[in-house]
């Protein structure tokens, strides 16, 4: 007897779930804010997930560019250092 008291009371929360999470236009219970609200988050994470591969990119070439700005600098010490070296203007490579 209890437990059909108990399924009685969860009754209403089951149906209002089904009314929360109601996604079909054509059905009781849709609900275009939600929707609408839904729509905008993807919407806002997928813009957030470019702008992190933009930033993700642009870090990555900055540090190429680093890394080459190091290489060229060790290279003219390495070839200053050398007897009878000439100072001779770095070379610039370009790997647009």
């Amino acid at each position: 007897m209890k437990w059909l008291i108990v399924c009685v009371a969860l009754l209403p929360l089951g149906s209002m779930a089904q009314v929360i999470n109601n996604t079909d236009p054509n059905q009781p219970g849709y609900n275009p804010s939600s929707q609408r609200m839904q729509s905008q988050m993807q919407t806002q994470q997928t813009q957030q997930q470019r702008k992190l591969q933009q930033d993700q990119q642009q870090q990555s070439q900055q540090l190429q560019r680093k890394v080459q700005e190091q290489r060229d600098s060790a290279s003219q010490r390495v070839l200053q250092t050398q007897p009878g070296a000439t100072t001779a203007p770095p070379v610039q490579q370009n790997n647009n």
